[in-house]
């Protein structure tokens, strides 16, 4: 078991950018697809991943003065924010993790050739949102065999969940023929985005107000262009950290880059995409009545919405003012922010590119979730000491905050009397 687990291992730390090309060629080779067209549809996802991956990568180092400058001020917390790629790789310390990962892609193949949906999920990487609340299971109580059903089982759920989000997916990102296969934020970001629509609807005024970046761009011109709001927004949050002058014209012009080039990367994800899914659903005809397959793909293929980045950016500063206002915060929640990103688009899909709305649900969103991972540091800590790694008091991270089975588990193990 452990060779197949590290031969597993060995596939993943190749990273997206090798595995998607090779994922979607042979998906390609499967639907009939001709080869080279194949290989051209998987190098043009891959590729598209590898600068998405960059982009981000970019958005996070012009963020990061600010990230360290508040790390710095909070020495006084006395609970460690580890981020979620700590979480993540410490998930897949658990004895199960590669039997389940067997079970979840055969289950998956089943279901799809079964016709009980349409969903093929490739999105390998974020099988830790399936095995961080197994790993937490299996740490609580102590059983191999929990662990190991609620990773498969929601893995499973997550495919169901997916199909119905695709609609909403598709018509908002514009990204035809997948959906989205991230559990913790289709589980409940999406749910308190359609909530707090529903909510806002009541209020008089407010439930009138549609701010959409159409909208401001036909009010302020040009101040409303990705680069400029990122140069803007950059430049601010550089002034608020006190960072010199050159930081904070390179993170004003770091992030307007990142603003930028997000879009058009998952453009040319898109391209190859599309091939793909054209050819899935010209083979999946011959076994279903409307021959539609959806390839689940990452969260991050919506991260180029601009309501949802100009979100994220406001609520940067934000999220760390909360630290300190909200009553008996034990953790500074650096690690949230490079999270916050992945934690709008679907609020932002929900509010219908609403700037306004995303922005108060995404707020109200963030503070739920800074209390939440706040409140399950022990058993962040119980999971993280459970996969082997050895940690120096309390941590925690976001995915305790804004996973709904991550809490569920948690608020049982309290009950039962298990932590």
């Amino acid at each position: 078991m452990n060779t197949l687990f590290n031969i597993f291992q060995d596939i993943l730390n190749l990273g997206p950018a090798v595995m998607l090309p090779i994922i979607m060629l042979i998906l390609g080779l499967i639907f009939r697809m001709k080869f080279g067209d194949a290989l051209k549809t998987g190098l043009l996802v891959g590729i598209g991943f590898q600068g998405l991956s960059l982009a981000i990568d970019l958005l996070m180092s012009s963020i990061n003065p600010a990230i360290e400058y508040y790390s710095e001020i909070g020495e006084g917390f006395t609970t460690v924010d580890v981020g979620w790629a700590a979480v993540g790789a410490a998930s897949w310390g658990v004895p199960f993790s590669a039997i389940a990962v067997l079970l979840i892609v055969g289950a998956n193949i089943l279901l799809v050739v079964t016709g009980l949906t349409k969903v093929i999920n490739v999105d390998l990487w974020n099988f830790i949102h399936f095995l961080i609340p197994g790993a937490l299971a299996y740490a609580l109580f102590d059983s191999f065999w929990l662990g190991l059903a609620i990773t498969v089982g929601l893995a499973v759920i997550t495919l169901f969940i997916a199909e119905k989000a695709a609609p909403y997916w598709q018509k908002y990102f514009g990204v035809e023929g997948t959906t989205v296969t991230t559990l913790s934020f289709l589980t409940f970001a999406w749910p308190v985005g359609i909530l707090g629509n529903k909510i806002i609807d009541l209020i008089p005024g407010l439930r009138d107000f549609d701010l959409n970046m159409e909208k401001i761009e036909e009010k302020i011109g040009f101040f409303s262009d990705p680069a400029v709001i990122g140069l803007i927004i950059g430049s601010l949050i550089g002034v608020i950290t006190k960072q010199d002058w050159q930081t904070v014209l390179t993170m004003g012009t770091g992030i307007a880059a990142a603003l930028v080039l997000l879009p058009r990367m998952v453009s040319i994800m898109m391209e190859g995409l599309s091939s793909i899914s054209d050819a899935a659903r010209s083979f999946m005809g011959r076994f279903t009545k409307d021959g539609e397959t959806l390839v689940g793909m990452d969260i991050a293929l919506g991260v180029g919405d601009r309501a949802s980045n100009t979100t994220y950016l406001l609520l940067i500063p934000i999220s760390i003012g909360l630290a300190f206002i909200i009553p008996g915060m034990t953790y500074l929640p650096v690690g949230l922010l490079t999270n916050i990103i992945y934690m709008i688009p679907l609020i932002a899909m929900a509010s219908k590119g609403n700037l306004l709305r995303t922005f108060i649900i995404g707020l109200v969103f963030t503070t739920i979730v800074m209390i939440g991972a706040d409140i399950f540091a022990p058993e962040a800590t119980e999971m993280m000491t459970g996969a082997g790694i050895e940690v120096d008091g309390l941590v925690t991270d976001s995915l305790f905050g804004n996973s709904i089975p991550n809490i569920i588990i948690s608020l049982f193990s309290r009950l039962l009397g298990f932590s």
